[in-house]
């Protein structure tokens, strides 16, 4: 099949990383990709958009080396790891370029941009089956007030995402959550994100020898509100867990207030970290890795270090319970993480055979329910049954 897929390719999110991954799982599979990605420099001198253009590295995910169609850059007036307000001109070339390459399926994974409303009219009106892709964080008990703020963005959607042919969440609580807010439950799919198990998986760390010999803690994440960082930092200052080290992988615009609060020579600020070998070899040097968010969809990451075979601590929020449930890690709730973590890393500390045992558990929930190869079979046999929709607007097809 022909695939317009319409993502992010910088800067780095969730987004970013599930877009590559994905569509080179598809290309890998015979599957032709046209990407459509916000990139107003290249947009605006006409030249097919490089990693170079951007500042970005080449993802090993995502071969550039010229063996697929070119991008289709789209112009934006602002672009973030949140959201993307498009130059006014971009709908109208998105439609021209989707006109012309004619695609069997157009797939957005959602990048918070207005365009995203669009989209359902510029597909309609070409006869294209369209996919969505919705995964912005949440956390459906609504405890907090970053929750709250969160759920508005799903209030926001639901009644245009009512109006795509299908789309894909990576859980059963993000379905019913949208279901409640009047999207059709026949119009939803639910395929858990995937990692690749052979790239995501234990051995030896080159990177063991940095930390001297203690034992490792890690958090690899945007250093953000809902993140919760500060919960994990106030734990790891109160306990101060003897040979061990706490290193923080990640950037975002709390990173210096963040690094005030928690300055130790045991706790490593390690920065953003692009390269994958790196990041793997982060985790497989690490024994615990830990997620104190307020708000999530299905971390990649947490998945990512599930798969390496780490102990993982992640809070209920989103799908990150589910993800954990049943022996596969420790679920925190996301009211009082600190406390939580106060009483859990003495525990951790002192119990590494009991790590060692939930990184196994972790690595085992992986290949049973999360592998990057079930997630694209999932997506193909979506795709399979789309063209003949297409035909009939989906209103059309409600009412009937």
């Amino acid at each position: 099949m022909h695939i317009a897929w319409l993502g992010k390719k910088s800067p780095f999110c969730g987004n970013v990383t599930y877009g590559l991954t994905t569509t080179a799982a598809l290309r890998q599979r015979g599957h032709e990709i046209s990407f459509f990605h916000f990139d107003a420099p290249a947009a605006q001198t006409g030249r097919t958009p490089r990693p170079q253009d951007s500042g970005e590295d080449p993802d090993p995910c995502c071969p550039q080396d010229g063996d697929h169609p070119p991008d289709v850059a789209l112009p934006y007036l602002v672009k973030s790891q949140i959201y993307t307000i498009p130059s006014p001109r971009a709908a109208r070339d998105l439609r021209d370029a989707l006109e012309r390459l004619k695609p069997d399926v157009v797939h957005a994974s959602l990048t918070l941009s207005p365009l995203d409303f669009r989209l359902p009219d510029i597909c309609q009106q070409l006869g294209l089956p369209l996919v969505a892709t919705f995964h912005p964080p949440f956390d459906a008990k609504l405890r907090n007030a970053t929750a709250a703020g969160q759920q508005l963005s799903y209030q926001l959607y639901a009644p245009f995402l009512a109006r795509y042919n299908r789309v894909v969440v990576f859980s059963a609580l993000q379905a019913q959550q949208l279901t409640r807010l009047g999207v059709p439950q026949d119009r939803i799919a639910v395929i858990p994100n995937g990692v690749d198990s052979s790239i995501w998986c234990p051995g030896p760390s080159p990177l063991l020898h940095r930390f001297d010999g203690r034992r490792v803690f890690l958090y690899m994440g945007r250093l953000s509100t809902e993140k919760n960082v500060e919960a994990l930092l106030r734990a790891w200052r109160a306990v101060r867990p003897q040979g061990c080290v706490l290193v923080v992988v990640g950037d975002g615009p709390l990173r210096a207030n963040l690094q005030t609060l928690a300055s130790e020579p045991d706790v490593i600020w390690w920065g953003y970290e692009q390269r994958m070998d790196n990041r793997i070899a982060l985790l497989r040097a690490a024994e615990v890795f830990i997620l104190p968010s307020l708000v999530e969809g299905q971390s990649l990451a947490l998945l990512e270090a599930m798969a390496v075979g780490v102990a993982c601590l992640a809070t209920d929020a989103g799908a990150d319970g589910e993800v954990l449930s049943d022996g596969a890690g420790i679920v925190l709730s996301t009211d009082g993480v600190a406390f939580q973590l106060r009483t859990l890393l003495p525990l951790l500390r002192d119990q590494p055979r009991f790590t060692a045992d939930l990184g196994r558990q972790a690595r085992q929930r992986v290949l049973d329910r999360y592998t990057l190869d079930v997630s694209i079979s999932a997506l193909e046999q979506l795709y399979g049954v789309l063209p003949a929709e297409a035909r009939t607007p989906p209103l059309a097809r409600q009412g009937s």
